[in-house]
């Protein structure tokens, strides 16, 4: 089995792959303070409740926008699992060519969508990630990322609204069945949803503008499956592309 960890600023999401089959997923919060031991102790507690024994692991693969976590997970993979992970980044084979001003500042989760949705869907596409941020990237009919627009994550706008007023609350993202409601807790569940979905439709149509034809595109991210349901433009979801991009890396560099 191959390890893909994604750190991410909210979540840290564990995949275990076996070929290309995805065996499991396992997420959990981001503590930029937790030590090397502690996300051992915390690696060990969500792998033994997907029954994965250490003798199970034979690689690992790592994606970080984190940087103080980076070392740090990746020397607790070395503690538990005794395999020197392959962090995505400089050095390291990925396929793609990456065509923007300062290719050392693209994200790691970036690079794993664009290496993804290019080896299994096929180039170019559109990709809308919905995770703290949502960044619309656009890979172009080579297979290279071409360039991203990086957009206040849904959860940031919601906490920013309630955290932000002295009388509207934190509320669930759910349908809020108007987008014209009735009471304060659907009006900001319109809001959010509503509210984002046409943000994507809206910038997906700019891209194809700007691009000069219309091309797939595919949403992932934790938030990707309770908005884009709501968007009017065809969107196909896969949920796991920086995981699967992570797995096809690690095969690319072992």
């Amino acid at each position: 089995m191959i390890l893909a960890v994604d750190i991410g600023n909210t979540h840290i999401v564990f995949g275990g792959f076996v070929d290309d089959d995805l065996k499991f997923i396992a997420r959990i919060a981001t503590d930029t303070t937790a030590t090397e031991d502690e996300y051992a102790s915390k690696l060990m507690n969500v792998m033994n409740l997907h029954d994965v024994d250490r003798d199970d692991v034979e690689g690992a693969v790592i994606s970080s926008v984190v940087p103080p976590l980076t070392s740090i997970m990746k020397k607790a993979v070395q503690t538990v699992y005794g395999v020197d992970s392959v962090v995505v980044g400089p050095g390291v084979k990925t396929g793609i060519n990456l065509h923007c001003d300062v290719p050392s500042s693209v994200g790691a989760d970036i690079i794993c969508c664009c290496v993804a949705a290019h080896n299994i869907y096929g180039s170019p596409s559109l990709i809308v990630d919905m995770g703290t941020a949502t960044k619309m990237i656009l890979v172009s009919d080579s297979g290279a990322f071409e360039g991203v627009s990086i957009i206040p994550g849904v959860m940031i706008g919601l906490n920013a609204l309630a955290n932000g007023t002295a009388q509207l609350p934190q509320v669930n993202l759910e349908n809020p069945g108007r987008v014209i409601a009735k009471n304060t807790v659907d009006c900001m569940k319109s809001g959010v949803i509503y509210g984002n979905a046409s943000m994507i439709d809206g910038m997906i149509d700019r891209a194809f503008e700007e691009y000069g034809s219309e091309i797939p595109v595919y949403a992932t991210g934790g938030l990707a499956s309770t908005v884009v349901q709501y968007c009017r433009r065809e969107i196909k979801l896969d949920e796991q592309l920086v995981l699967r991009g992570l797995n096809i890396i690690y095969k690319k560099n072992a």
